[in-house]
């Protein structure tokens, strides 16, 4: 049967990475339906309009995912440096007239039709980790010379985000810095070329930090402290932690938020999990910090059983790329970060980085299915192979 050849797998860590993360996105569509309905209204959508793109972006991704975990380790290895090229190309299209546009000081949109629009640079993360997992994995053994690892990767890295900092967006570009860094530890780079890179890395973020009024008011707001509602950029951390607080241990319940009442801007999708913490309490924003932490361990468990180079950095690039993510974004809601502008993976709304998440998480169910990412002493043979394997090995004891 095709359903039952779409689920064929024979690994536990497959089943739980796809587990986890087909819940993540149920819940999310559960807390973006709880939590877009005024906004969608407002916005003359309906009430619904912003949860049906959701479930349409939904239905697109987890199909793509399954598609995506059905392809051969040497599909993606072959296939690394013409994604790269697709996804520069579709960057690039933010800076055509006509194309490209903002929204909320991001400039790093195109439009596509008259009723949707889509973010490239999610679709570059993914784009840039299958590359860099490429290069990195043939040069194992040239990991301890700097300029083996720091070309091409760091011209070409290095121009993807500058192309996003253009754009102006200072979270996606921390984002993609935080790949990078984790594709590189987790290839065996040496750790003190690391920290030059780290070091390198704090620098450019500082001198970002403190460039346009826009991005040096929020870290002055985060440094100091946000206190008064009159001042402009205080409006949304301090809802968003009013949110948080008036939940309590239980919450008010599902559907009965008072910060969607457009009190609390972008409640669906960069600030939803002040929502979760409002609507379900404590416990419930403890319960999606568990799912984070079942996801981590799944990525974990495929990481370690790695035996392809290129599976082990694909794997950690993903894994930095979702849970550092979903960290940043939850430390921006409690306030532990300045605003970035980045969503909560699988849960906010954003249909381009749903299905940009979902692909990657899908090239990653592609090695826990094929083998790629278990050890040799594991791999599930048929009978008949089982049965070929024991015929020829009492062939070799007569012999």
């Amino acid at each position: 049967m095709p359903v039952k050849r779409i689920f064929a797998a024979a690994q536990t860590d497959y089943f739980l990475l796809l587990g986890v993360t087909l819940f993540l996105v149920i819940f999310g569509l559960v807390m973006v339906l709880s939590s877009s309905t005024i906004e969608s209204f407002s916005d003359d959508e309906g009430f619904f309009g912003r949860f049906a793109r959701q479930g349409l972006f939904a239905v697109v991704g987890i199909p793509l995912m399954l598609i995506a975990s059905r392809m051969p380790t040497t599909f993606w290895k072959k296939w690394a440096w013409h994604f790269l090229v697709f996804g520069g190309f579709l960057q690039l299209l933010v800076f055509v007239p006509g194309i490209g546009f903002g929204y909320g000081g991001n400039n790093n949109w195109i439009r596509v039709g008259e009723s949707f629009s889509a973010q490239p640079s999610e679709f570059v993360k993914v784009a840039l980790i299958v590359w860099i997992a490429s290069v990195l994995a043939v040069r194992q053994d040239e990991l301890d010379d700097w300029r083996r690892v720091a070309f091409p990767i760091l011209p070409i890295a290095g121009t993807a985000l500058v192309l996003v900092m253009v754009g102006k967006d200072l979270g996606t570009a921390s984002v993609m810095v935080m790949i990078v860094l984790g594709c590189l530890y987790f290839a065996g780079v040496r750790l003190k070329h690391l920290f030059v890179a780290l070091a390198g890395v704090a620098v450019l973020a500082l001198f970002f930090s403190t460039i346009g009024s826009s991005r040096s008011s929020r870290v002055s707001i985060w440094l100091n402290g946000c206190v008064d509602l009159s001042v402009a950029e205080c409006w949304q951390p301090l809802h968003a932690t009013w949110a948080l607080a008036a939940g309590g241990i239980f919450g008010k319940g599902l559907g009965n938020s008072v910060a969607k009442w457009n009190w609390l801007p972008e409640a669906s999708s960069d600030y939803i999990f002040a929502i979760i913490g409002e609507e379900l309490g404590l416990i419930g924003a403890l319960v999606v910090l568990a799912l984070f932490v079942v996801l981590t361990i799944a990525f974990v468990r495929v990481l370690r059983g790695a035996r392809d180079p290129f599976a082990r950095i694909v794997t950690a690039g993903v894994m930095v790329w979702t849970i550092g993510q979903a960290f940043v974004n939850i430390a921006v809601v409690l306030g532990v970060l300045p605003v970035l502008g980045v969503p909560l993976p699988l849960i906010s709304a954003g249909g381009s980085a749903l299905i940009a998440t979902l692909l990657g998480i899908g090239v990653v169910l592609s090695f826990a299915r094929s083998g790629a990412a278990r050890p040799e002493a594991v791999v599930e043979q048929t009978p008949a192979e089982r049965s070929r394997m024991l015929a020829a090995q009492r062939v070799r004891s007569r012999a």
